[in-house]
């Protein structure tokens, strides 16, 4: 590790072991800054380097550095003492990715996964709309193949995504509920706030499942009319 480094352990929430990470920032002197929960509101704070790892193994977040570690420490001590954590909005991955690239993100949160958005959509809902171009009847075949096997890609992975996202709004909900069988009412909030991520994620992914699906019909439905106009040609 080094000075200015963003750095993260693996935390335990409700007694599951490694359930997610912690991130913070090295301050180069065996301490770090991160958004310590020692006190009964979560403050951001340089702490040791035992106090922020609890033991466990610490790891370097890999990424291209915006800013140099003196500003990236300058950075980060410029908040020290804000209490203004958020697990959706302002967690301890929003703050140390702040620091280290200007940037307020959290890639635990980021949706991960083929979306529609990474497709060729202009193609593809060119297709089904219909529009012709003037093109072979060998180019347009192939053109609607490749289309309907991005849409099939597209849907596969979209459908593994939301079947994650089921299992991990079920695993929440099991946290939450340990963690007030445990009177750990702060533990459960937080495995709540998980879960409804989780839900927003599945609805996302449901809606995009939708979208794949009536884009396939209706570019199966042109592709039809496509192959009788050109048997007509």
């Amino acid at each position: 590790m080094a000075k200015g480094e963003q750095i993260y352990v693996m935390r335990d929430l409700a007694g599951v072991p490694g359930l997610y990470q912690h991130h913070g920032i090295d301050g180069g002197d065996d301490t770090v800054i991160h958004y310590s929960k020692a006190q009964e509101e979560a403050e951001i704070s340089r702490t040791s380097y035992a106090t922020f790892s609890w033991g466990n193994r610490v790891y370097p977040v890999r990424q291209s550095l915006i800013y140099t570690p003196d500003m990236v420490i300058e950075r980060a001590t410029s908040r020290l003492g804000e209490r203004q954590y958020d697990l959706l909005q302002n967690n301890c991955e929003h703050f140390a990715t702040w620091c280290t690239t200007g940037r307020s993100e959290s890639r635990q949160l980021t949706n991960f996964g083929l979306r529609l958005d990474q497709l060729n959509l202009p193609e593809l809902r060119r297709l089904a709309e219909g529009d012709r171009r003037t093109t072979s009847p060998e180019e347009a075949r192939a053109n609607f193949q490749k289309a309907l096997g991005d849409i099939a890609t597209a849907y596969n992975t979209t459908l593994a995504d939301q079947q994650v996202a089921y299992k991990e709004a079920d695993d929440w909900h099991r946290v939450a509920q340990k963690a007030l069988g445990n009177n750990r009412e702060d533990l459960a909030r937080a495995a709540l706030h998980r879960k409804v991520a989780a839900q927003k994620r599945i609805e996302m992914l449901t809606a995009q499942l939708s979208d794949l699906v009536e884009l396939e019909l209706d570019l199966q439905r042109n592709r039809a009319i496509a192959e009788s106009r050109l048997e007509l040609d």
